[in-house]
């Protein structure tokens, strides 16, 4: 009996036709994780493509738009306006503006706020619309889930606690004289 099994064994062994149960196997988890990767990634660049196209847009009628002062609610519903992908905006968009002086120049803080600082109780950061001839930072953070869980596997994709990562665009701009 014990030489049948070690006979079956050698000759299993030994041969080389067989199933591809083993390259399957090894292969397979590779592949499906490439795929979700690349679908992740398309969906990203078309969400930020989304949201730069919308800041830009709205942007420029701020910038155009001489002799109006823009609430944050209004800029906000203004790019969301101008979106087509970004589902929920309204609440999953948070804008920060900053000012830039150019004759004493400081370099805008490198972290990003996802956070609405105007919903926050202490916010970090203000948003202050600017005066006539002053040089603004708008950022805009616009948060999501992730579609595929393999996606965080290995990516310097940040997530929050709540699972969340985010894109940001950031576009500056020179209040025109009234």
């Amino acid at each position: 009996m014990i030489a049948r099994i070690a006979k079956t064994l050698r000759r299993f062994r030994k041969s080389e036709d067989g199933s591809a149960v083993v390259p399957f196997a090894l292969w397979m988890p590779m592949m499906v994780g490439i795929a979700l990767s690349t679908i992740e990634v398309g969906a990203m660049t078309l969400r930020h493509t989304q949201l730069e196209r919308a800041l830009d847009l709205t942007v420029r009628e701020v910038r155009l738009g001489t002799g109006h002062t823009y609430t944050h609610a209004q800029l906000k519903q203004m790019i969301c306006d101008k979106t087509t992908i970004l589902g929920d905006c309204s609440t999953m968009l948070h804008l920060e503006m900053i000012g830039l002086d150019m004759r004493d120049w400081t370099d805008p803080p490198s972290s990003i706020d996802c956070t609405d600082v105007a919903l926050d109780v202490t916010p970090q950061r203000t948003f202050e619309f600017g005066q006539e001839h002053e040089t603004m930072l708008l950022r805009a953070c616009y948060k999501y889930k992730p579609i595929t869980p393999v996606s965080r596997i290995g990516s310097p994709v940040k997530l929050d606690e709540n699972g969340f990562t985010g894109v940001v665009s950031t576009s500056t701009f020179v209040h025109e004289p009234m």
